[in-house]
């Protein structure tokens, strides 16, 4: 709806994972590094954690993109599943031909035999293969030592089967259980991806504007990019949602810039009951006011203004009551450490 306001030919700020908008931060670059030198080196596990929405799908996407032409892919997204599940799915994502099994279920030995064979022919036409898991904080205990299993078979110089862990911190913590120090040894290279610094924010918003075809005044003063760190600690998506509720407001309110006021009343709704507003700028704002205008934008240009200039009017703290939709995606609330390369002690990598 801001689009034209603003001359931009689309809007700048969608939460989907557009390549057009593809931002590679230093932070993104040494984890993509992390990802390349890790199945590089032929061992069994890399591990890539970070926070919601911190960029985890983004550089999944561009190592994707750089992998060799002799190397086949398995992506398995969201894992709450069984051993049995997982394995199936395994066998789906490379094409695994499973022998017939009567009117049975396929038993645990059937899938791995499956697996295995596939990964010994892949092996004699000198083809490596990748297994990606995403949200792989949700694996059991279970789970995981069933993939460590599959790691088992290697030559002398590498693993039959590289699996890729891409998770929430808490993945870290999982592995560090006693009962899957096996796995955790095999882990050739890790890295948690931090958010974003305050300089960082800004030039990830230029570019975002620019590439959707900002030209005139920024809508986005230098002055603000300092409040819009603070507001979403440097996670991107955090980042877009906050950007693009600010520009519908600014539209409602016929400003060419986004100003102080506007921003936080916008995050005192798009974070509504999360810690990063709770501290202050929820209940003096009146978030509780803002649905009104994203209902009015639906509506109809009018009922929008309207909507916010209520909003505007409201001299009284007002509890923000509305929760803001979560929208899944690709964030790291605190800058993580940054995980060396390196090779995992221990026999049987």
């Amino acid at each position: 709806m801001y689009t034209h306001f603003f001359n931009l030919k689309q809007s700048p700020f969608s939460i989907a994972p557009d390549p057009r908008y593809l931002f590679m931060s230093e932070r993104h670059r040494e984890a993509l590094a992390h990802l390349l030198y890790g199945i590089g080196s032929g061992g069994g596990f890399v591990l890539l954690t970070g926070e919601i929405g911190a960029g985890k799908t983004t550089v999944c996407r561009c190592f994707m993109e750089q992998i060799p032409e002799n190397c086949k892919l398995g992506y398995i997204f969201n894992p709450k599943l069984s051993v049995e599940e997982l394995l199936l799915s395994i066998c789906d994502e490379f094409g695994i031909e499973l022998p017939p099994q009567g009117a049975g279920a396929v038993s645990v030995k059937g899938y791995v035999d499956a697996i295995n064979a596939y990964l010994l022919a892949s092996h004699a036409q000198a083809k490596n293969n990748v297994l990606i898991i995403d949200e792989a904080q949700n694996l059991s205990a279970e789970v995981l030592e069933q993939l460590r299993l599959l790691t088992n078979l290697e030559t002398s110089e590498r693993k039959l089967l590289q699996i890729i862990l891409i998770g929430q911190p808490e993945l870290r913590a999982i592995l560090v259980q006693p009962e899957l120090e096996q796995l955790a040894q095999r882990v050739i290279a890790r890295y948690h991806l931090g958010s974003l610094s305050e300089a960082e924010t800004g030039t990830y918003i230029e570019h975002r504007l620019a590439v959707a075809g900002a030209t005139a005044i920024a809508p986005f003063p230098r002055k603000l990019m300092g409040l819009v760190h603070s507001l979403t600690k440097g996670v991107p998506r955090r980042i877009n949602l906050l950007c693009d509720r600010a520009m519908l407001g600014a539209y409602v309110e016929n400003q060419p810039q986004v100003t102080r006021t506007i921003l936080k009343r916008a995050a005192s709704e798009v974070f509504a009951g999360q810690d990063a507003v709770a501290a202050g700028a929820g209940a003096r704002f009146g978030a509780a006011r803002w649905p009104l205008v994203a209902a009015g934008v639906l509506g109809g240009v009018v009922i929008s203004a309207l909507a916010w200039q209520l909003a505007s009017r409201d001299a009284q703290p007002v509890v923000a009551t509305a929760q803001a939709g979560v929208v899944r995606a690709q964030g790291a609330a605190a800058a993580g450490t940054v995980g060396q390369p390196g090779t995992a002690s221990g026999a049987g990598q």
